[in-house]
């Protein structure tokens, strides 16, 4: 009689594990769906500048024209995401946040554009500050390019032509390379209020 009692016991458990299996199944199933939906979402979110500022052994990232302003000014912005150790050498990334963003947890332009889930606008406009230099960028993939590997190959280059005298290096690729950028320094004198 006991032993017929833990077998009925012991099948209903085998049941119940089965059961509970089907459903987490299920969820995974359903997260997956609702998880594309939000990726294809994304990609059609198009985001038309990027603002990056190497300074300190870290890397900082605005996609907010006026957060990126301000830290210029202050070297300081209320609400960032770090990822320590994620950039290419090693350094700190950190992402500037809107009051809007602050409490997301994705759907942060600047990274989805660092992370490739959201392709950038046309015309899309980069600015990097590294090295007391502007870099200043046309195409995302030119902008990821130097971020690597530290240099352009192709560039023009105007000495002491910031907004506080620095060199500002308009960025090329093999399509541009043999004409003056002149659409490019148009708009980084618009960007800079120059």
């Amino acid at each position: 009689m006991i032993a017929q009692k833990l077998r009925i016991l012991g099948l209903s458990t085998v049941m119940a594990l089965g059961v509970a299996a089907c459903a987490s199944t299920d969820t995974k199933e359903a997260t997956s769906a609702s998880e594309t939906m939000q990726t294809q979402t994304k990609m059609s979110v198009k985001v038309p500048a990027l603002y990056e500022v190497h300074h300190d052994g870290r890397i900082y990232f605005f996609y907010d024209k006026a957060l990126y302003q301000s830290f210029l000014k202050t070297g300081h912005t209320a609400y960032m995401v770090a990822r320590i150790g994620a950039g290419p050498k090693g350094e700190t990334l950190k992402f500037a946040l809107t009051g809007e963003d602050k409490k997301k947890r994705s759907g942060i332009p600047s990274i989805d554009l660092i992370e490739g889930t959201v392709a950038p606008a046309q015309p899309f406009y980069g600015e990097m500050r590294m090295e007391g230099r502007i870099y200043v960028f046309s195409t995302l993939e030119d902008m990821n390019s130097v971020r690597k590997v530290g240099e352009a190959p192709y560039r023009f280059t105007e000495i002491g032509s910031g907004p506080k005298g620095e060199t500002v290096v308009y960025v090329l690729n093999k399509t541009n390379k043999k004409h003056k950028p002149l659409e490019l320094i148009t708009e980084f004198k618009k960007q800079n209020n120059m």
